[in-house]
């Protein structure tokens, strides 16, 4: 179908025709594009192999490195989850909370901005990077472009790339626009059946005698539950050195008989702590985006964008704890070893040692009379986030010149409640009486780590066991603590942005574009929590037959994905789904308990502490000039962006229970240079470049500078730095495309990014003079911060109250980190040869590779005490006074140097199936089961192993209206292993994730 387009439709396509149309157009002048506006075709995006002919012709008609997604249909973007949806494209992986996708790294990178329509979104937290992924719906998204090589118009603030949501524009629809989708999700390990997903979407525009109106309204309701199942073994405070060791600890000789019973020939880990988690996430989201536009002629239009998003988050998982293993591992003998080579780090071979494998675990009343112990955790906690992004503006084209105004707002609003409890149990067989102290008391377990696979649980073969009748028994849980948070965020983010655009007739300047911004961010954060008990002994612990109302069975299911026998099964917990929907009931209940118990009474206390809230406001001007240029076969731009900031960081300065509020201010200015060439080499063979500077800012909560200083002289003041300054990026692109037929391309490209002014943590030392003390001027001239409570006894006049003390803080740090990157992609289908394969014709393939390189930075990862002593003992030294620790450069966490994605698809005769495989390298991380802290995983994060997941979907048009569809996510069921320090290493933890199949029906109306 042909239509005609107005100029400003024409000038401003790029930056606003998000949708159902794509316009094949070229670099041309304001002049030249009005004259060929009757020449240009308008092409209906309706099919996969539509979509993908659509997102190749705008990327290869951008000035800049942009990838781009559209949808097949409304609301029919790749996959449901928008970080999903992005793993499609080159150089982008993702990570995943239960199976779903949350986290987005951009050429290795966590630090990215997301925009709706070009306006800032802003997220949950105190991060910088926008809008949560799983808040928006990739049902009432039309399109997504990620921007890997920023132009001087682009807002800073990236460092991996900027991605830009992109919704249906009304006055761009050729027809009436209407759709209902309505869907089913099951997923393999939960248990509350299917979740509904229904969105649809309305659109059309009229001719009026006031100029031309449309209108777009879609949205989206979803429910959506993950699981998975994620045990935990601790293996880091178990070292039982050999039976010829001698070992010193702090210039003592160990007596080997009494401390090492079961000492062997060789050294060797037990096991230390054992964590069976089920991690389960409840997710409920409600998407509403509306657009209006109004063109009262063809060189004026005025549009309104209001997406509103609301989304609960809720957690109800469980963790069923094996606590005091270590107490007892010198008289436990496992039955089987395993060796486990550590590989090396930072080129220093760490060596290899025997490890459990098999073995139980069984109480020792004569060295403890309580451990091991069991203890049994609900976690149950949300995250209640109301996001809002409104956007008001217009566009003017003139002969020569186009201008474009526009506000917009963002605004996040997040409550994050938790009850999180902990019961301990407490064996009532007759071998394990109690003494009346603690509250726990022995319990045996068994372990198998073999094939990969971390399983444990009660040893009911041993004479110490409880009965399942026992564990499941009010009468013999107590209550250990309570959890609970209160805590609020609020986001905002108000711009105001003017753009022009200034055509030039006849030169190799073609245009000049230029504009401001100004933008006003605040985050202020209210962090309210509080602990209940952590009783350690029973006459303060009530039982639960006082609090047996809110207690249920725990789940029983673990291990339904891998058929494991070995796992805990039966125990109980405080109700989850009451603890979320009546938290005020259930802390009534506990806190009635402990009134009734007696013994140490300790109540909920939900009163924000003195320093719990702070408030960062921050503005910003951006100026920006930019010219566009093209001559005979080399296209692109360059410009120059200068931003500057005002930061106040507003908070609470604690002195001696006097509180005042403070606030601190800090600014600082950059110039960002920025250059993009496109060559057009060939008829169908294009080269790029691309070369600019961009900054990071410091996340808000690393500007808090709320603070409560204490009398110690010893003691380092922790706290936020107002003035810590962006990093800075300078990317570096190269790379060529070949497009060798309709619809087909292949490309490959090389980056490179150095970073400067990293945030690094680190203790601003105060000084000594030559006679030991420190300084008592508060200018704090020789380093660390003046505290005027510090009360002086060596290391200042003990007659005066106030001195320098060491500061602990983030940092900007000089040092230079580098990534380097090979990007290759592939996309190609059979459509052409019709005639030759007939049904045949239908497949097509997409694929991607991309191989990234990770060096520099001067922070590193130490040893932690538990770690030095096993590698040490590795090494033969087993005096902790010759110990050497070992390090590691601290690098990119979830940062993989290899990662692909290969996606077959079929469409055809009504019949549209992909086949997606993704797959990516090992890469570091400290998201580990049951929050593992890096003291338990030897000081380094943890491993998580290479690892693809197999997507699938398949659809079919009954009509031209009515299409049924099934989609499949992790069809294979593909598991997470982590290990301690290396790849293949020490074996940690597992997430044993779920497949989730979606079905459903979608109708245009």
């Amino acid at each position: 179908m042909k239509q005609k387009l107005s100029k400003i439709s024409l000038a401003v396509l790029s930056a606003t025709a998000l949708n159902m149309t794509t316009s094949v157009y070229a670099q041309d002048t304001a002049q030249d594009a009005v004259k060929k506006a009757k020449e240009v075709e308008v092409i209906e995006v309706t099919g996969m192999r539509s979509s993908l002919t659509s997102a190749l012709s705008e990327k290869r008609d951008t000035d800049n490195l942009t990838e781009i997604i559209m949808a097949t249909d409304i609301g029919k973007l790749p996959d449901q989850n928008l970080a999903e949806v992005l793993e499609n494209v080159t150089g982008i992986q993702i990570t995943r909370t239960a199976g779903i996708g949350t986290g987005v790294q951009i050429r290795g990178s966590n630090a990215n901005r997301v925009e709706i329509n070009g306006a800032s979104t802003v997220g949950s937290g105190a991060g910088r990077s926008g809008m949560n992924f799983e808040d928006l719906s990739a049902a009432i998204i039309a399109g997504v472009e990620i921007t890997k090589a920023p132009e001087a118009k682009t807002t800073e603030g990236s460092i991996g790339g900027t991605v830009n949501l992109r919704t249906i524009r009304p006055l761009e629809l050729s027809e009436t626009l209407g759709s209902l989708r309505v869907q089913g999700e099951d997923s393999s390990l939960t248990t509350d059946g299917v979740q509904p997903r229904i969105s649809g979407a309305y659109g059309d525009n009229w001719e009026t005698d006031s100029g031309r109106f449309g209108v777009v309204v879609s949205g989206s309701y979803t429910k959506q539950e993950a699981t998975s199942f994620r045990p935990r073994v601790d293996r880091d405070g178990s070292l039982v050195e050999n039976v010829n060791a001698d070992v010193y600890r702090n210039g003592s000789l160990e007596d080997q008989a009494t401390k090492r019973p079961v000492a062997q020939s060789f050294d060797f880990l037990g096991v230390q702590f054992l964590n069976q988690e089920l991690e389960n996430f409840e997710y409920e989201t409600t998407n509403l985006a509306t657009t209006f536009e109004f063109a009262p002629n063809a060189d004026m239009k005025f549009f309104f964008d209001a997406i509103i998003t609301s989304q609960e988050r809720r957690q109800d998982s469980t963790r069923v704890q094996a606590s005091g293993v270590s107490s007892v591992l010198n008289y436990n003998l496992p039955t089987e070893f395993e060796t486990v080579d550590f590989g090396s780090l930072d080129g220093v071979d760490l060596g290899s040692i025997q490890a459990a494998l098999r073995g139980t675990v069984q109480p020792n009343l004569g060295v403890d009379d309580d451990d091991p112990n069991l203890r049994f955790n609900s976690d149950t906690g949300a995250r209640v986030t109301d996001t809002q992004v409104f956007r008001l503006g217009g566009e003017w084209q003139g002969e020569d010149l186009f201008i474009s105004a526009e506000v917009s707002t963002s605004s996040s609003d997040t409550r994050t409640p938790s009850l999180n409890s902990q019961l301990n149990f407490i064996n009532p067989n007759p071998l394990t009486p109690l003494d009346g102290s603690s509250n726990d008391n022995a319990v045996p377990f068994i372990y198998d780590l073999s094939g990969n696979a971390l399983s444990f649980g009660v040893d009911f073969d041993s004479p110490y066991a409880p009965t399942v009748e026992d564990l499941l028994s009010p009468n013999n849980v107590v209550l250990d603590q309570v959890d609970l948070t209160r805590s609020t965020v609020d986001n905002s983010d108000d711009a105001f942005r003017i753009d022009s655009t200034y055509f030039i007739d006849d030169n190799i300047i073609t245009s000049v574009d230029f504009g401001y911004r100004y933008n006003k961010a605040e985050h202020s954060a209210v962090s309210i929590t509080d602990r209940i008990g952590g009783f350690s002994k029973m006459v303060d612990s009530p039982n639960g037959s006082l609090f047996s109302e809110i207690l249920v069975k725990g789940p029983s299911h673990f291990g339904d994905a891998d058929g494991r026998e070995l796992a805990h099964r039966n125990f109980l917990i405080v109700d989850p789904n009451l603890a979320f929907s009546d938290p005020d009931k259930v802390l009534s209940v506990l806190e009635g308990a402990m009134a009734t118990h007696g013994g140490s009474q300790d109540y909920s206390d939900l009163t924000p502490g003195d320093t719990a809230a702070f408030n960062i406001e921050e503005k910003n001007h951006a100026l920006y000039a930019q010219a566009n240029f093209e001559y005979e076969m080399i296209r692109g731009n360059f410009g120059v962006r200068h931003v500057k900031t005002d930061i106040a960081s507003t908070g609470n300065t604690v002195v001696n229970g006097v509180v005042t509020p403070t606030t601190n201010t800090a600014d600082y200015s950059f110039t960002l240079p920025r250059l993009n060439i496109v060559a057009d080499v060939h008829e169908d063979v294009l080269v790029r470049l691309g070369w600019g500077k961009d900054i990071l800012r410091p996340n808000f909560g690393d500007l808090n500078t709320s603070v409560s200083f204490g009398t110690n002289e010893n003691q380092a003041v922790s706290l936020g730095n107002a003035a810590l300054e962006p990093e800075e990026v300078t990317s570096f692109d190269i790379g060529a495309e070949w497009y060798f037929a309709e619809a087909a391309v292949v490309s490959i490209g090389y980056f490179k990014k150095e970073r400067t002014n990293l945030f690094v943590t680190e203790l601003d030392s105060a000084s000594l003079d030559a006679n030991g003390m420190r300084d008592d001027n508060p200018a704090c001239s020789g380093g660390g911060i003046w505290n005027p409570a510090t009360q002086p006894n060596i290391l200042g006049d003990p007659n005066t109250v106030g001195l320098c003390v060491d500061r602990e803080s983030k940092f900007n740090d000089s040092a230079t980190t580098t990534q380097t990157g090979i990007e290759m992609a592939f996309q190609y289908d059979l459509s052409s040869f019709e005639e030759q394969l007939g049904w045949a014709s239908g497949f097509g393939i997409v694929a991607n590779y991309t191989i990234q390189e990770y060096k520099g930075g001067s922070a590193f990862y130490t040893s932690a005490t538990r770690g030095t002593d096993i590698f040490n003992a590795i090494k033969g030294v087993y005096d902790d006074g010759q110990f050497v620790t070992y390090t590691s450069e601290r690098g990119l966490l979830d940062f993989s140097e290899n990662a692909y994605n290969v996606a077959v698809y079929y469409e055809k005769h009504g019949l549209s199936a992909r086949l997606r495989y993704t797959w990516r390298d090992a890469f570091r991380t400290e998201d580990t089961a049951a929050g593992a802290s890096l003291n338990s995983t030897l000081g380094f994060p943890v491993t998580t192993h290479a690892r693809g997941q197999l997507n699938a979907s398949v659809s079919y048009d009954v009509n031209e209206k009515l299409n049924l569809g099934l989609e499949a996510v992790n069809l294979t069921e593909s598991d997470i292993t982590q290990s301690c320090v290396n790849e293949g290493a020490l074996l940690c933890a597992q997430g044993i994730t779920d497949r989730r199949i979606t079905f459903g029906a979608s109708y245009r109306f």
